[in-house]
């Protein structure tokens, strides 16, 4: 497939699934910026096409999130993937740490996704993602405030997905399982040092949950992405697509 003619905004681009897509979404011939908080990744990202480049920016502040589209020029995809997941129990889940999984994971969604469609409104093509998670559509343990966040994402890209029916733009949200990327290391990293199992068993607990027995790899949700830009997918609108080997 071809995406030539189209411009891409990705946050969270500089690690993980972000990096991934930037890379695919360019090997595909479109023009792409990632979006990200820290710089040194973004720009080793842009090193590896000519057509990235860098954006240092928080989704989780307005006024920056209006800078970031403004310099980024007028786009045809957002790809709202910026999110951070920590894992306690609901009983030690402080206000501080809600407060800061909604702010990334669900405010810094509806600020991505709504900044990036009013600037795709009347233009007649359009593509919003969301990158999810399973835990957006079933309960996690340890979870409690990823999960709601998440949860809220998945509903917020089906309503938009409602608003914007039949003007040429979707809204579509992504729901991998346990990725191979830095965020699951840093999940292992936590589990491993709370309850002293060994990273092969941290690791062997956290398969489980996919039928298939493995991690999902970033290329595969890269794959979905463009699959929901391509041609044939313009009746692919409001869908939380499942990437997790058959759990859901």
């Amino acid at each position: 497939m071809t995406l030539e003619t189209r411009r891409v905004l990705i946050t969270g681009g500089g690690t993980g699934v972000g990096a991934d897509l930037a890379r695919g979404f360019a090997a595909a011939g479109a023009v792409v910026v990632v979006v990200g908080r820290r710089r040194e990744p973004l720009e080793t990202v842009a090193a590896t096409n000519s057509h990235i480049s860098a954006m240092v920016g928080d989704v989780t502040d307005e006024a920056d999130v209006f800078r970031m589209f403004a310099d980024a020029g007028p786009v045809d995809i957002v790809i709202a993937n910026a999110g951070e997941a920590e894992s306690v129990p609901l009983t030690k889940t402080s206000s501080e740490l809600w407060e800061r999984m909604l702010a990334v994971n669900l405010t810094g969604v509806f600020l991505t996704l709504r900044t990036g469609l009013r600037q795709m409104e009347g233009r007649g093509w359009g593509r919003l993602i969301t990158v999810a998670s399973t835990a957006g559509l079933k309960g996690y343990a340890y979870a409690s405030a990823y999960t709601a966040a998440k949860h809220g994402a998945v509903g917020l890209t089906r309503a938009a997905a409602l608003d914007i029916a039949g003007t040429g733009i979707t809204a579509n949200a992504l729901c991998p399982s346990y990725l191979n990327t830095e965020m699951t290391e840093r999940t292992i990293a936590n589990i491993m040092e709370t309850t002293g199992r060994s990273h092969a068993d941290t690791l062997k607990l956290l398969t489980r949950v996919n039928p298939q027995g493995r991690l999902i790899e970033p290329a595969e949700v890269t794959a979905a992405a463009l699959w929901l830009c391509g041609d044939g997918s313009e009746g692919i609108n409001g869908q939380a697509i499942v990437i997790a080997g058959g759990e859901l």
